[in-house]
């Protein structure tokens, strides 16, 4: 393993800016990596989204969302995922929206297209690497 790699600009980063965070989370969805994923997640995240057919907000923990995401992960062919521009930023970078794409390919007849935002609320651990506390959910799905 080539321990210089990321310190050369590669495929991860250490999350010790937000950039960071976008980064890594578009790495675990394109290799459908949970370890990568699971880092990005604070110990206390919840996830939020809005069910239209029902007309209720639904929430989970950072325990569910390893579920479902794992489960999105190992069924998915492929995922990908495009960062677009950033809506709106807090001064102190806790609070970020950011557009984005995702392609979820099942199979060659069974693509889904997502697109919104995520509206996040994130922090800094103890070893000041940032991690997502609140992920709400703006997309079209």
């Amino acid at each position: 393993m080539d321990n210089e790699l990321n310190s050369n600009g590669g495929a991860l980063s250490d999350q010790l800016s937000v950039g960071g965070v976008f980064q890594n989370f578009q790495y675990a969805y394109t290799f459908k990596d949970t370890s990568i994923y699971g880092q990005l997640l604070d110990k206390d995240f919840i996830f939020s989204y809005r069910d239209y057919d029902k007309s209720v907000d639904v929430s989970w923990s950072r325990e569910e969302e390893m579920k479902v995401s794992y489960g999105l992960f190992l069924n998915a062919q492929r995922l990908d995922l495009v960062w677009n521009n950033i809506v709106s930023i807090t001064g102190d970078s806790t609070n970020i929206i950011r557009s984005f794409n995702l392609t979820v390919t099942f199979n060659p007849t069974d693509i889904i297209l997502v697109s919104g935002k995520v509206n996040l609320t994130l922090k800094k651990d103890e070893n000041k690497k940032w991690k997502i506390l609140n992920w709400v959910d703006e997309s079209n799905f």
